[in-house]
């Protein structure tokens, strides 16, 4: 059974009928009594709601907080770069990810594969790809790691989800070795250490996602050029960008009233909010939030990522498809200008957790200098090809507070339901409610299903 059937099953849904369908074969469910709804957030979760309410004729405000739209999805371009596009946000398109790549179809953009082979820096020893490995025990496990999953009974599944991945692991016996390269590797999935992470979310993603773990793809020219063909259709003047949404209050079964931190305020029917946990928690809600969403909402924490972009005037590490992940507070690097022209590149070096906080935190002298020790085993030093160095750590973001939702132990099937749930008039969507739960195709699912929702409300 999948992710989407099982939580379909347990009633982790939100109880909408067609979750699961791809939207074009979803029922087209015209709303009788729905004529207006305001949007919490420009982000692809708010954008995917707004398309798809706007094209059944429904009248749409969307109100972002920030100077533009894409929410986390944050197409680049660094100063000295040329025309090369970096993504300081969202990176990847998974084969998995459906309604990501039918939209791209639909708004003829090209996808290009973002696929890495990658290279290990371990206790101050490089190691190229394909040169080194897991035990075999760990190599034999992730290979059939989808048939162990597809054997597991519904109840083994949720089981999972009361203990943390590093845990799970552990208990099957693998060596400190492999835990540590698999905390190495999986953290720049989660965001966190692996020891912070539900099993369960961790086994469902890695067993039903691509074998590269949906780090496939990537929208020719940056992910953003999608944010900008749903709000082109949408109309850019029911968009309306530094609105900071202060209060929320609502009328009986049918008026939602929204007033902005400048003192702008919006009627609309009904309302869906997109905005990451953060940010819902700021705003004045009346009547309040149920208690136990309240809980769910302060319990729930997002990710510590921070990407540090260096612009180098050649590309010394030789690979189009070069990645390495280093035990160094550094952590994880990656070739950010894959297949784009120019002679110069990009290396992402990508951190989480503690180390992101280190990284956010210290001079820039000091990052860089931590950034070029980390890339002196392999290449020696390259600091007279930097030419550019960037900084944009989520964990600081002033309207989201981190990258995206990292579910702990027990918090899958504890929060997500409570989560789930409409208010009044208020339906919630966004990535951190979503079965593909910190990627771009989750946030247009659930911006998508709570759409839909709102048709039928």
């Amino acid at each position: 059974m999948k992710r989407r059937d099982f939580l379909l099953k347990a009633g982790l849904t939100g109880a909408i009928p067609w979750v699961g369908q791809k939207l074009s074969s979803a029922p087209l469910v015209m709303p009788k009594n729905v004529k207006s709804v305001l949007i919490i957030g420009a982000g692809f979760s708010g954008l995917a709601a707004g398309l798809t309410l706007s094209r059944a004729g429904i009248k749409v405000t969307i109100l972002e907080a920030r100077n533009r739209i894409g929410g986390r999805v944050f197409s680049f371009s660094p100063k000295q770069s040329g025309d090369q596009i970096i993504e300081l946000g969202a990176e990847w398109v998974g084969y998995s990810h459906t309604r990501v790549i039918e939209l791209c179809k639909e708004f003829n953009l090209p996808l290009d594969n973002n696929q890495f082979e990658t290279d290990l820096l371990l206790e101050g020893k490089h190691t190229r790809q394909n040169q080194w490995s897991f035990s075999p025990e760990m190599e034999k496990f992730w290979s059939q790691r989808k048939d162990i999953w597809d054997k597991m009974s519904d109840g083994e599944k949720e089981k999972l989800d009361r203990t943390d991945w590093w845990r799970y692991l552990s208990n099957l016996g693998f060596s400190d070795r492999d835990l540590y390269l698999r905390d190495l590797l999986d953290s720049t999935d989660f965001g966190e250490s692996i020891r912070h992470t539900s099993a369960y979310a961790a086994m469902a993603g890695y067993a039903e996602g691509s074998e590269k773990n949906e780090m496939d793809l990537k929208i020719r020219g940056g992910n953003g050029q999608l944010a900008s063909k749903m709000a082109n259709e949408i109309g850019l003047e029911n968009i309306l960008l530094n609105h900071k949404v202060a209060a929320i209050s609502q009328k009986g079964s049918s008026e939602v009233i929204v007033n902005c931190a400048d003192g702008k305020s919006f009627t609309a029917d009904k309302l869906i909010c997109t905005a990451p946990t953060y940010s819902l928690m700021k705003m004045n809600w009346s009547p309040a939030l149920p208690d136990d969403m309240t809980d769910a909402l302060n319990e729930l924490q997002y990710s510590r990522i921070g990407k540090f972009p260096i612009v180098f005037s050649n590309r010394f590490w030789g690979r189009e498809d070069f990645d390495m992940v280093t035990d160094t507070p550094a952590h994880y690097f990656y070739h950010g200008t894959k297949n784009q022209p120019g002679k110069k590149g990009v290396l992402m070096c990508y951190a989480v957790g503690e180390k992101a906080d280190t990284l956010g935190s210290v001079s820039a002298s000091q990052r860089k200098e931590i950034i070029l020790d980390a890339l002196k085993p392999a290449f020696g030093k390259v600091s007279k090809y930097l030419v550019e160095d960037l900084k944009y750590y989520w964990g600081q973001d002033q309207f989201s507070k981190g990258a995206y939702a990292i579910y702990g132990k027990g918090q899958w099937f504890g929060l997500m339901p409570v989560l789930r749930q409409h208010f009044i008039n208020v339906h919630f969507a966004g990535e951190h409610l979503a079965d593909w739960q910190g990627f771009m195709e989750g946030a247009i699912d659930s911006g998508e299903e709570a759409a839909k929702a709102v048709m039928i409300s």
